[in-house]
């Protein structure tokens, strides 16, 4: 489990691509490094991986087929750079909302709109997904716990203060660039079960 408050952002130092397979290792924030063995979960951009191998600060992760294909983590490039959470342990502050680490699909930055004290992001969202999007809801972006601003057809916004731009990866996002998403999954069972009974009843 995952609270979606990002812990920092590691550079991608090397890609190793197989058919449908990939390692990559990152170098992870100091910060980090502390009562981590092989088999740990780390959030890479919000989906759950398992670490492979430790060197240091130097952590390998396998992806796998479906990862590929489902998150953004397939597009990424050596020196690009990837917000990273550890999995949370039992007692830990939830500062976000519980996540899974498991992505639902991906996103594409549509527009971004920035002022003085403002950064605003909107986002184009597959329209079966969008269900699940509700003004003042909860999502993760990118593994980051955010609240829902407006929401228009199959778009919708956030508004990122200071302190996400400057933790996480989001202040470098431009228009056309793909984000991972998950749902809150309280959300989806609510819809999923009114979906249901209203079926049901007809």
């Amino acid at each position: 489990m995952f609270t979606g408050i990002v812990q920092g952002t590691a550079e991608i130092i090397s890609i190793t691509k197989k058919q449908d397979f990939q390692t990559h290792v990152i170098r992870m924030p100091a910060n980090l490094l502390s009562n981590v063995e092989i088999g740990a979960s780390v959030a890479h951009n919000g989906c759950c991986l398992t670490v492979t191998d430790i060197n240091d600060d130097l952590w390998s992760f396998d992806l796998m087929k479906e990862t590929l294909n489902v998150t953004n983590l397939g597009l990424l490039k050596e020196g690009d750079v990837v917000n990273v959470e550890r999995a949370a342990k039992f007692g830990d502050e939830i500062g976000g909302h519980s996540m899974s680490g498991h992505i639902m699909c991906t996103a594409e930055v549509s527009n971004v709109v920035t002022s003085e004290n403002n950064h605003q992001i909107w986002f184009t969202l597959p329209q079966t997904q969008m269900k699940y999007v509700f003004t003042k809801g909860y999502i993760g972006i990118d593994g980051i716990s955010l609240t829902i601003g407006d929401v228009v057809e199959n778009r919708f916004n956030v508004n990122l203060i200071p302190e996400t731009l400057q933790r996480t990866n989001l202040k470098s996002r431009v228009i056309g660039d793909v984000i991972n998403i998950e749902i809150d999954p309280q959300t989806q069972a609510i819809v999923d079960t009114v979906e249901r009974v209203m079926a049901a009843k007809s």
